[in-house]
Formats: structure tokens, C-alpha cells, sequence
């Protein structure tokens, strides 16, 4: 899958902080599982409303849907959100009909950015052509932010794309752009004439694209930086952080109120910063060879772990014990099981079947007695 520089799905970052967009690009890809999840959550929707469309036969569905399911991060509940969500789309497309016989659906379209965004794309997930309104329809199958399409950067991007992609068949005066957001139970619509619509890609788009195309202008951080892939290391968002330290610089020996309200205002953002910096160095240290002053790449602690449940409990209940005191509904954890049959039991008929697994890497003071993280030495000793 190829993304643009200036991908739609950043606008807000991009526009607001213009050399972010070439910042990012010095950063390796990544992914996570909720990227994934919503990856698969789009796959599904997909698939659904091409059958109920009647765009696919019975049995390419039923194949591709169990292709879908097999999936790890498939659950029940993903398929109840996106039957929904097709549910939605269809009532949609069904009031467009009702108001134009000859109404239009697209799926997942790519559409050219291009004479707005330097070497610029995208891909729709629903649009809907009718009567002189273009309707686009965006899933968010996330859940960790809540997602507006009032001023949604994304949108307007894309009904940009698609009012150009049709202008030739289709007198398109007004759009309408929904967020569909079915974990939170989130759908908003903004209604824009394309007056609106090319007046904002005139006097904002348009020329912030330019800026953020050559990498140039100012960086700016704010609310937008949630996913930026600098955002641990970008020396802005650090200085607007450390904001807090103007706070030590009152002369009495106490903050003040105002002080105290200020630093709690901030706190969330703080937050979500210091974990990012955590994770860049981690990861620049674990993955890239990256030596941080004062800092060690070392093991973190881990617990024990069970290697054969029912072994133990084959032993215990040969050794005399009662197997619903050791095992109630399933076995006790290893504290607990050794509090209560008493160290030598344990040993006797527990031990051999325990096993304390390597902790993953962790960052460390290099006053911490834990010897340096040696990935090799770890597997080396993992498959003995």
C-alpha cells in the first residue's frame, strides 16, 4: 500500500505544522494492532457492501468472508459494528434513489489530489452521487479518539478529489461529508456548496500544501501531533512541553494557584509526550544501535510462567492433593499454588514445569546492576 507525501489522513497535521510532513518521512514505517484492526475493519465493510449490492455472487462472498474471519484480529462484535455501518451506507444510497432515480454508489476510489496537493491522492471508502449532491462516507473503526467531520481536513480533501473526479458528468453543487464512527456510536455530517469547498482550497489548502510539500514554513505543535511519527523526537513539541519550567521561576516556594491550574491543564498532553520520548528511545536503542548518555539497553524483570498446567496438576493429584483446592476452575497462579501446597510441595511436583522467561528490553541507568541486553544471547538461550 502507497501513501503520498501529504496523505489525507494527516491534513490536520500537515496543514497546521507544515514541515512535518517531510520531518515524518526520515522515520521508518510502523504499524499496530489497532492500525491493523481498522485495516480489516474496512476489508469487511467492503466486502459486505459489495454483496448487498449485489456487486459480488454468494460464493465469492462466502469465500472471501471466511478468508476475513480467519483473521486474529476478527471478532464478533467487529462484524456487528460493520453490519451496521453497511446498514447506514445503504439507507443512504436508498434515500439517494428515492430522490434520483439514477443515483450513484462507488467503493473504495481513488481519486487524484493532484491540482490541490502536489503529487496528492486518496481513496474513498462510499461515495454517493445524487441530485446534485455528492455524499462521502469515511469508517473510523478506532475507538481511542473521537473523530468530527466539521472542518474534517481529510474530507474535504477527498470531495475535492471526487467533485473533479465527476464534475464532467454530474452537476455537483453541495457535498455532504460523514464520519461514521460505530464504537463510539460517533456519525457527524458537515454540509459544504462547493463554493465553500473551493473557496477553503483556495485561501488555506492550497498554498499550506505548497509550504508543507518543500518542507518549508514553521513547525507548530499541537493536538495534531498525536500521530506523528516525530513527535518523540521533535525538538517543538519538546519546547512547548517544557513549557511547565516558567512555573519554578516565581519566587515563593510554592506554586500558586494559577501555576497548579496551568500544570493540570497540561498534564494529559505531558502525559501522551514523555511516553512518546520513552518510546523513540527505546526503539532507536533496540532496533537502530542508538546509545542514549547515561542509559543501557538491559532485560526488564518478568514474572514466572507455567509451561505445563496439566502436568502439574497430574503431579499433584498423584502426590495426594485435592485437585479442585489446586485447581478451582483452572490452576492457581504460581504465588498462590505455592503458598498453598508449601515450598517443598512445589518443588517436588511444580517446579520443572516453571519457567521465568527473558524480560523484553528496557532503557536503564547505567548505575543499574542488570547487565547489558544481548538479543542473541537471549534467543540462543530461549531454544535451549
Amino acid at each position: 500500500m502507497t501513501h503520498a507525501l501529504l496523505s489525507p489522513s494527516a491534513a490536520s497535521r500537515w496543514l497546521a505544522c507544515t514541515p512535518s510532513a517531510r520531518l515524518e518521512r526520515t522515520f521508518p514505517d510502523s504499524t499496530s494492532e489497532a492500525a491493523e484492526e481498522g485495516t480489516l475493519a474496512h476489508k469487511l465493510a467492503e466486502l459486505i457492501l459489495m454483496f448487498r449490492l449485489k456487486k459480488i455472487k454468494r460464493y465469492v462472498f462466502e469465500k472471501k468472508l471466511s478468508e476475513l474471519k480467519a483473521n486474529e484480529l476478527y471478532d464478533a462484535s467487529m462484524s456487528e459494528y460493520i453490519d451496521e455501518y453497511a446498514d447506514y451506507v445503504i439507507e443512504q444510497y436508498n434515500t439517494a434513489l428515492a430522490r434520483t432515480s439514477d443515483a450513484q454508489i462507488f467503493l473504495e476510489t481513488r481519486v487524484d489530489l493532484s491540482e490541490f496537493v502536489p503529487e496528492g491522492f486518496g481513496t474513498i471508502d462510499v461515495r454517493i452521487i445524487a441530485d446534485g449532491i455528492l455524499r462521502i462516507i469515511d469508517l473510523k473503526y478506532g475507538k481511542g479518539v473521537k473523530v468530527s467531520a466539521i472542518e474534517n481536513k481529510q474530507l474535504r480533501l477527498y470531495a475535492l478529489g471526487a467533485v473533479r473526479d465527476c464534475d464532467f458528468l454530474y452537476d455537483i453543487n453541495t457535498v455532504e461529508l460523514t464520519i461514521y464512527q460505530p464504537r463510539l456510536e460517533n456519525i457527524t455530517t458537515e454540509s459544504l456548496s462547493i463554493v465553500e469547498l473551493n473557496q477553503w482550497a483556495d485561501m488555506e489548502l492550497k498554498p499550506r500544501a505548497t509550504l508543507a510539500f518543500e518542507g518549508s514554513g514553521d513547525y507548530a505543535p499541537g493536538e495534531h501531533c498525536r500521530f506523528c511519527k516525530a513527535r518523540g523526537a521533535c525538538a517543538a513539541n519538546a519546547a512547548k512541553n517544557l513549557e511547565v519550567e516558567k512555573h519554578t521561576d516565581t519566587p515563593a516556594h510554592l506554586l500558586s494557584p494559577d501555576s497548579i491550574a496551568d500544570i493540570l491543564d497540561r498534564s494529559d498532553e505531558l502525559k501522551k509526550w514523555l511516553t512518546a520520548v520513552e518510546s523513540y528511545a527505546l526503539d532507536q536503542a533496540q532496533n537502530h544501535g542508538k546509545t542514549w548518555p547515561g542509559y543501557k539497553l538491559v532485560a526488564a524483570k518478568s514474572n514466572r510462567k507455567y509451561r505445563d498446567e496439566q502436568a502439574i496438576i497430574s503431579s499433584l493429584t498423584t502426590g495426594g492433593f485435592n485437585a479442585d483446592e489446586v485447581a478451582p476452575r483452572s490452576l492457581l497462579s504460581i504465588t498462590n499454588l505455592e503458598k498453598k501446597i508449601g515450598a517443598e510441595a512445589f518443588r517436588e511436583h511444580a517446579a520443572s514445569f516453571v519457567f521465568k522467561p527473558k524480560g523484553k528490553p528496557t532503557l536503564a541507568p547505567l548505575s543499574d546492576k542488570r547487565p547489558l541486553y544481548d538479543e542473541n544471547a537471549q534467543a540462543a538461550e530461549y531454544f535451549n
